[in-house]
């Protein structure tokens, strides 16, 4: 094994983008295969002394947002996004990390919590902390959200879901809303000196890239507590579901969101999904 695999990696990739993939002309004598050190770096916006330190292995500790930045310019996949990040960490990068000093985010749910959750049926309705992380919700919620595939991880998150799963744009056809209300809960909400935030936004800064690495540095916003959000169901169709934000008092943020259909249409869409009959939910429409 390499003992300089990020580099080498950086190296193999950059060399495996041909300059019209990038948007570059094509100029009739190129020596190098793929894209120059030079061509990259100004890409990604950083130095080609630093590039190079880079794929030689003189530095080891590359920040999130300059992984994010060759990623993106590299045209990345998720799954190779990820093994750029594991590459990282490994070679000394993510120099902030979750110490034993701080407990982990708890998933208990208090059994009146667990009660008004199942008094909601069949609501569709969740419980998620400040990281986005899936607590636990309703049996309805479950209905609607595992073919979205929402719930597909082994501990679902709603942020890592919008911004790295590609189902989410077509699922969401006003996603960029939906993206940025969910950056404006993790800033409103999370203390981003918490390094489990720290870490999670440093992951997505890698995995997800601009698209999420911009609305983090952007000036922030406050989150919306209710609205519309339209989503394009495989299964149901077009659901236009009103959303309401009850806020618990726990220590890791948890809220408790509410899924209402805003018309008739939704009712009845949602009633299909339960395997009930029209009529269990009715709209709120106005």
């Amino acid at each position: 094994m390499s003992d300089n695999e990020l580099g080498t990696y950086l190296r193999t990739r950059r060399e495996a983008v041909t300059p019209a993939e990038v948007g570059l002309p094509v100029g009739a004598r190129r020596r190098t295969p793929g894209l120059r050190r030079s061509e990259l770096a100004t890409l990604a916006g950083i130095s080609v002394e630093y590039l190079t330190r880079l794929e030689q292995g003189r530095d080891r500790n590359p920040s999130p947002q300059v992984l994010g930045a060759l990623a993106d310019t590299l045209n990345l996949s998720i799954d190779e996004r990820l093994l750029l990040r594991r590459l990282a960490k490994a070679s000394g990068a993510d120099a902030v990390m979750c110490t034993g000093a701080v407990d982990p985010p708890s998933r208990t749910v208090r059994p009146t919590v667990r009660a008004i959750l199942d008094r909601l049926e069949p609501t569709p309705a969740v419980l998620v902390n400040w990281f986005g992380d899936v607590i636990t919700h309703t049996d309805a919620y479950d209905r609607y959200a595992r073919p979205l595939g929402i719930l597909d991880a082994g501990q679902p998150n709603i942020l890592r879901y919008v911004f790295t799963d590609e189902r989410a744009r077509t699922m969401y056809p006003e996603w960029e809303r939906v993206a940025d209300e969910q950056i404006a809960h993790l800033r409103h909400e999370a203390p981003l000196q918490d390094p489990h935030v720290t870490a999670l936004a440093d992951e997505l800064t890698v995995t997800a890239g601009a698209c999420f690495a911009d609305r983090l540095a952007a000036v922030p916003t406050p989150p919306r507590r209710t609205g519309v959000d339209l989503v394009a169901h495989p299964e149901a169709g077009t659901l236009r579901l009103a959303y309401e934000t009850l806020f618990l008092p726990d220590a890791d943020g948890r809220r408790l969101v509410v899924h209402l259909p805003a018309d008739d249409a939704t009712a009845a869409a949602l009633d299909r999904l339960n395997g009930r009959r029209p009529g269990a939910l009715r709209a709120v429409n106005g």
